[in-house]
């Protein structure tokens, strides 16, 4: 048997061991004391650490390097993650349930790393959205940009979820740019510590980019200032205390929040029993019910049926409840292991009871069920219990009180805007889900329930082998809930990195833009100096460096042949007389991808060299016709530049297209690969 695990906190660069007031915190499957854990954070200490050392090193980085960092993290977790399991079966989970939790939160890691070399620039300045033209000549330009928050990212977490928990909230704030101070809860913080210790092990982290708190926050919340962000998961009693802080609502700190919700699942009218939908309903109630012990705040706690499918469904429901097996997480044979504690257990217990003058229990019995390879009494073992409530228009206490375990509530509606109604009730949830084959009624709960829950998710017979379910965050996807479910958002790929920085409106000419946003922008400064910079390497290209090609004339037989050959004879470009009477053409004109084709023909270096590939283009707007007899030329610049590895990059060029009179006739964006420089 392993001794007592002294769970430290990790604090200005040092590790320091559980002081005197240090809680014992006990397996929840034997009941036996495994770590102790507890002390008083030196919120100061860790502060400057994390401003003065941390901040500075992460802001130094480009988002691709601190991408590449977290991808290299989730990779050295990845391969150190049986040790994290060890840990995690004497917090209840089952094998399964570490791979919602600890291969889940590693999986988040490495989706945010993708985002960021994908979709963040390789640069320090983030841009966020187009340049405005803010003056007549556009000489006064505007756009917003985010840089990182210059203070500290404190991330509460709940028990339920020791790795996804943490990393979910890590991920995005390291990419941001901004260190982090973690504090996740005392009943599981043995699994978060093991994780860190791992991470700080790797040597990838800058100095003071992460810091761990083991133990009570103590004071730290009252020395934060603007620059920095709360992040916090729990219960919303918890949330309250901690956002009525008078130092947080004085300073205008950042919360975010993500705390109770009473998610609901509806049976869709058309889901009837012998449909695919019926069984894929039933299917997914259980295992929301069981997953974690049913520990998720994104779990089913609310199951609306049609009325007339009430008892049939619940005789099914019973059914599958009963093959659950309840025991020890180490047993391939449990299906559903512990809840995290004998006090959360208990705390279940008293919640049920809360429910019983609304809804009587119709599966699960707490005083007579089977417990495999562990002693019920002193693990924190509960059956998945179902509830039934008769009259869910009438209730109050289903619609108010979370029994934060494998308990949900059964409950019948009679027509489809009663179910929208009552999935409402709830104040704000996470996720709703719906299981229809309807197209009309996914629409209508859409438009129904959409401003009242964080995330709608719809399956049925058509994305039933692919999807996810009903209890599972997506890094791509926004996090979060209105109302009792706190009203914060989280993850959500770019936005959720956004989420720790501060957007500023930022105005100038065009050469300050350029300068600030690492991206060329029209009217700023031309690099016409340089060879054809198709002959020029990834890295040699500048910003701003910049083509003039000589004009073409389109001619009529240019269009006839285009035409002829493409097979694109639409009256426009055919027949004179049709075109003119179109109030967009003053006649017969030019194919707008004849256009381009020309104008890749006029810009083109042919000889082999560096340009690998043309990836596509962005952006393309055709501005005026082009007539027979017009001309064309283009200017070709170097808009953006992104490393995608050591061998090659991306480049965007700016194209504008214009004609004899220098007016614009098309402009876009060309991607094109480009061999890197070899050392």
């Amino acid at each position: 048997m392993m001794g007592v695990i002294d769970v430290s906190s990790h604090m200005a660069g040092r590790w320091i061991p559980p002081g005197p007031e240090a809680r014992a915190i006990r397996s929840a499957v034997t009941g036996e004391v495994i770590a102790r854990a507890g002390g008083t954070p030196d919120a100061g200490a860790m502060l400057d650490h994390a401003t003065r050392v941390g901040g500075p090193a992460l802001r130094a980085m480009t988002f691709h390097q601190r991408a590449r960092m977290l991808k290299a993290l989730a990779l050295h977790l990845k391969q150190h993650r049986a040790a994290l399991y060890d840990l995690s079966f004497d917090t209840g989970a089952t094998q399964s349930d570490h791979l919602i939790d600890i291969d889940g939160g590693i999986g988040t890691m490495l989706v945010i790393a993708s985002k960021g070399r994908r979709e963040m620039p390789d640069a320090h300045v983030y841009l966020d959205g187009e340049v405005e033209q803010l003056s007549r000549g556009g000489s006064f330009l505007g756009q917003h940009i985010c840089t990182p928050l210059q203070g500290v990212a404190v991330h509460i977490n709940a028990f339920n979820f020791p790795v996804w928990g943490m990393l979910e909230k890590l991920a995005p704030t390291l990419l941001a740019g901004m260190p982090a101070i973690v504090k996740p809860a005392t009943a599981t913080c043995y699994v978060t510590e093991a994780a860190v210790r791992l991470m700080l092990q790797s040597g990838l982290l800058p100095q003071g980019a992460l810091q761990l708190v083991a133990g009570g926050v103590g004071d730290l919340l009252d020395h934060l200032g603007p620059q920095d962000v709360v992040s916090f998961t729990g219960s919303a009693d918890t949330a309250l205390r901690l956002r009525s802080t008078p130092n947080l609502m004085r300073q205008s700190v950042r919360f975010v929040a993500e705390q109770d919700s009473l998610n609901a699942s509806i049976l869709g009218p058309d889901a009837a029993p012998g449909t695919p939908e019926w069984d894929l309903f039933i299917k997914s109630a259980v295992r929301e019910m069981t997953v974690k012990a049913g520990q998720k705040c994104t779990a089913i706690r609310r199951i609306l049926a049609p009325a007339a499918h009430v008892q049939q469904l619940t005789d099914a429901l019973r059914r599958q409840l009963g093959k659950v097996v309840i025991g020890d997480p180490r047993d391939p044979a449990t299906g559903m292991g512990a809840l995290v504690s004998t006090a959360q257990r208990d705390d279940v217990l008293a919640k049920v009871a809360e429910l019983a003058p609304e809804a009587e229990r119709v599966a699960g019995d707490p005083a007579a069920f089977d417990v495999i390879g562990a002693d019920a009494e002193r693990g924190a073992f509960l059956p998945p219990m179902l509830l039934h409530c008769a009259r869910p228009e009438a209730a109050q206490r289903v619609h108010e009180v979370e029994a934060f375990g494998p308990v949900a509530t059964l409950m019948p509606y009679d027509d489809l805007d009663q179910a929208i109604a009552l999935a409402n009730r709830g104040q704000g949830s996470l996720v709703a889900s719906v299981i229809t084959h309807d197209a009309a009624v996914a629409r209508k709960v859409a438009l129904g329930a959409g401003a009242f829950h964080g995330r709608l998710y719809f399956d049925n017979r058509d994305s039933m082998a692919e999807s996810t379910g009903h209890g599972a965050p997506l890094p791509h996807m926004v996090h979060g809930g209105p109302g009792r479910a706190g009203g914060g958002e989280e993850l959500g790929g770019v936005r959720g990195v956004l989420h720790y920085m501060q957007r500023t409106a930022v105005q100038g000419s065009p050469d300050i833009l350029t300068a600030i946003g690492e991206a060329w922008v029209p009217g700023s400064t031309e690099v016409t100096d340089q060879p054809h910079p198709f002959t020029r390497t990834f890295d040699a290209l500048q910003l701003g460096e910049t083509l003039h090609t000589p004009a073409r004339e389109v001619t009529s037989d240019d269009i006839r042949l285009f035409a002829e050959f493409t097979g694109d004879t639409f009256y426009a470009h055919m027949d004179d007389a049709a075109a003119a009477r179109n109030p967009f053409f003053p006649g017969r004109v030019a194919h707008g991808y004849l256009l381009l084709s020309f104008a890749a023909g006029l810009f083109v270096q042919p000889d082999e060299g560096p340009v690998l590939a043309n990836t596509g283009l962005d952006n393309l707007r055709f501005m005026k016709p082009v007539q027979p007899g017009d001309s064309i030329a283009v200017r070709l610049t170097v808009k953006r530049k992104t490393p995608r590895n050591d061998d090659y990059g991306e480049v965007r060029w700016h194209v504008t297209l214009t004609n004899q009179e220098a007016e614009p006739v098309a402009e876009y964006e060309l991607l094109t690969m480009n061999r890197r420089a070899r050392a």
